[in-house]
């Protein structure tokens, strides 16, 4: 289960003060898939970042299973699985190699360390892409690989920020079926998102964050009922209070 509570982050420089949270609370269940829907500037990078430790809010906190990421940052980020938005790859290393040294990185070593990046070839169906270099992999297969590295840890929880950018429609159909099949085995999933039509279709509930503050949250069906209207998009657009940054 991953908690945000109270957040405050204000950006400061000579010439401005920006203010990317104010107050913003929300929860993500375990066995659920949440998304976080917002105009661009509204908090959803500055929130992700805070939760993988990457920036400290002024006020406020955030757990991962109970632990609190300030509190105890490496803790915390072995209950969670980072999936980027780029999927950066060592193009000369295969993509065994590659999740290799990220369950190194989570402190993963021996027979352990194999038999979890065995499990995971097999859960993502990777072994035919095991000992292949990544140079010349297509975005599908880099997505494989990406979501491999995030996942070999066997976390609790996943947090994906805008997962399916660049992917093609097979593709985002395969990470879907893989998000799923995560959700029922009662994962906890977090993703960002500017297809509405994904998150409609994908998601238990919904965050919408507007000026850093949470505008509403709820199944994408009660957010469409509380808006008065039929479709998610539309339901987002009466919720944020603008017709401005909808794609976001």
């Amino acid at each position: 289960m991953i908690e945000v509570h109270e957040l405050h982050k204000t950006f400061k420089s000579k010439k401005q003060s920006v203010t990317a949270l104010d107050g913003l609370s929300f929860q993500a269940n375990d066995g659920e898939i949440t998304g976080i829907l917002g105009p661009n500037g509204a908090g959803k990078t500055t929130c992700l970042r805070t939760l993988y430790g990457l920036l400290a809010a002024d006020q406020g906190y955030a757990k991962i299973d109970g632990v609190t990421v300030t509190e105890n940052p490496l803790q915390a980020r072995a209950k969670l699985g980072i999936f980027p938005d780029k999927f950066g790859l060592y193009e000369r290393l295969t993509a065994y190699e590659q999740i290799d040294y990220f369950a190194s990185l989570h402190g993963m070593h021996g027979e352990q360390k194999k038999l979890a990046i065995e499990k995971i070839l097999t859960d993502l169906d990777m072994q035919e892409l095991a000992h292949r270099k990544s140079a010349g992999f297509s975005q599908g297969q880099r997505m494989k690989v990406t979501l491999a590295q995030a996942l070999v840890h066997q976390p609790q929880n996943f947090v994906l920020d805008e997962p399916t950018r660049g992917l093609d429609v097979m593709s985002t159909r395969v990470l879907r079926t893989y998000l799923n099949k995560f959700k029922e085995k009662g994962h906890c999933i977090l993703f960002s998102s500017h297809v509405m039509q994904e998150v409609a279709a994908l998601c238990d509930r919904v965050i919408i964050v507007a000026n850093g503050k949470l505008a509403a949250q709820g199944t994408p069906q009660e957010l469409c009922d509380l808006a008065g209207e039929t479709l998610l998009e539309e339901a987002f657009v009466k919720l944020i209070g603008s017709d401005e940054g909808v794609a976001a």
